[in-house]
């Protein structure tokens, strides 16, 4: 009964997920009725299991939750993120058109800004010069896909995005882990995705397509449609409500104060992690009052905050005068970040309590059972959930928490580097969460005014096929010659 009750509780909650229903009710839900079928006290289970587990993740995680959508809704007003995607289509042409929208949204989202910020900006960039360049505007979203949600997201080293920081407290890992592997799935994923594009573009050209005929702008439909933004705040760490709040200059940020931050993001986070932090005599940590931990499994996080702290005012420091409502910006940045944090904590409850049922062994022993070793079955552990959940980081906290320490000794055991463990587990949580109830895909195509009839092909060979090809490539890449 036990397993049963594992599999209809992760039955509720794909299904009512996918029908939109909150996960802040959904998720204690569906833990409890697991536990029921299992034999097991439920309210032990709610607040000792699924409550102390789900503030866990918001003690170690929300300071990036609230630091990353606060420094994204400040370049959202300053017109820093309007200025660098003008940067780059300027630069480009029109003859490099999807190079210049797949650049723009790599640039930004590397730098700290929160996905659903830049979809806000890089659309209507997008239209522009798909339209001037008559490439049809089915091919928009899957362009920025690639830009903002593959490479930059899970593979390039030390990106700031809540992906890249969840396996570091569990592996004691920095945001650099594995560069090497790190930059080849990189290249992989972007090589392979800018192939296919214009592979479709060629295609249409040939086949007479023109842009097609335009569509209404649907940032007022995601904003409002309430649907949309439960499935959005579990995809990423912005809620969509709070791109109309605050107050946005008349005036885009000069280049330099644009792009300024968002190198500070990149180099403050490599100063912290392999400069500062491992300098410092953290020995106070393994008090009582610390929580006796270790540098080991704070320094990830503490290097991303400090990195999008620096980034947040060097940013208001550039941009005084183009930010007409600094308290109101701030304020919806802060609100912006409470929904996505409290929604993946959601499921990291729901996962711990399916992994403290006894029934748990067997699913257990049946994910480590997988031939390939411990890399494809935490692979596989990670594509599964994320998939299930729809998030990329829920599905990979779920997994970590639930066999994260086995994770680690098994690497013990075999001589796995973990920071191996860690590029695989997050490029494994980055590829089969692109499925069509995806938040960030459902809202990508509603700003974009398409359907998935349109453009869901494109999508899934550029952010899913892409990002699986370069899982297989690190993992065979790392099994024969280690992390590097």
């Amino acid at each position: 009964m036990g397993l049963l009750g594992i599999l209809v509780g992760l039955g509720l909650l794909v299904l009512f997920a996918f029908r939109g229903w909150s996960v802040l009710l959904l998720a204690p839900f569906a833990a409890l009725v697991a536990a029921w079928f299992g034999g097991e006290p439920l309210l032990a289970n709610l607040t000792q299991v699924f409550m102390v587990n789900a503030a866990g993740f918001l003690a170690q995680f929300f300071p990036i939750f609230l630091l990353g959508a606060v420094f994204g809704k400040l370049m959202d007003d300053s017109g820093a993120v309007t200025s660098v995607a003008g940067f780059m289509a300027k630069r480009l042409g029109e003859r490099r058109v999807i190079l210049a929208v797949v650049l723009a949204g790599a640039m930004v989202t590397y730098g700290g800004v929160s996905l659903f910020v830049a979809f806000f900006v890089i659309v209507p960039m997008a239209r522009s010069l798909f339209r001037a360049a008559a490439i049809p505007r089915r091919l928009i979203p899957a362009a920025i896909v690639l830009g903002t949600s593959t490479f930059t997201m899970s593979a390039l080293p030390g990106t700031p995005s809540i992906q890249n920081a969840i396996p570091m407290p569990f592996f004691g890992t920095t945001p650099f882990a594995a560069p090497g592997l790190g930059i080849i799935a990189s290249l992989i994923m972007c090589g392979a995705g800018l192939w296919w594009l214009h592979r479709a573009e060629a295609a249409a050209r040939r086949a007479g397509e023109g842009y097609g005929e335009d569509v209404e702008d649907g940032t007022e439909y995601v904003v409002d449609d309430e649907l949309v933004r439960e499935h959005a705040t579990r995809a990423r760490e912005f809620d969509p409500a709070e791109i109309r709040h605050g107050r946005r200059s008349e005036a885009s940020s000069p280049v330099v104060s644009a792009i300024l931050p968002l190198a500070v993001v990149v180099a403050v986070n490599l100063a912290m992690s392999l400069l500062v932090l491992p300098r410092l005599d953290v020995s106070y940590l393994s008090e009582q009052r610390f929580g006796e931990t270790s540098l080991a499994a704070v320094a990830g996080v503490w290097s991303v905050s400090v990195a999008l702290g620096a980034a947040i005012v060097t940013t208001i420091i550039l941009n005084w005068t183009r930010l007409p409502s600094l308290r109101q910006t701030m304020d919806a940045g802060a609100n912006a970040s409470v929904l996505p944090a409290l929604s993946v904590a959601s499921l990291v409850g729901f996962g711990a309590v399916i992994a403290a049922l006894p029934a748990f062994a067997t699913v257990r022993d049946w994910v480590l059972a997988i031939e390939g070793g411990p890399l494809v079955s935490l692979a596989v552990a990670t594509n599964i959930l994320a998939a299930l959940t729809g998030s990329a980081s829920g599905g990979l906290t779920i997994a970590l928490d639930a066999l994260g320490p086995t994770y680690v000794e098994l690497a013990a055991r075999t001589g796995i580097d973990l920071s191996l463990m860690h590029r695989v587990a997050v490029i494994g949580s980055g590829t089969l969460d692109i499925l069509p109830h995806n938040g960030a895909v459902v809202s990508l195509l509603a700003i974009c005014g398409l359907t998935h009839r349109d453009s869901y092909l494109d999508i899934v060979m550029v952010g899913i096929v892409t990002s699986l090809v370069a899982l297989v490539a690190v993992i065979a890449l790392g099994s024969a010659l280690g992390s590097f």
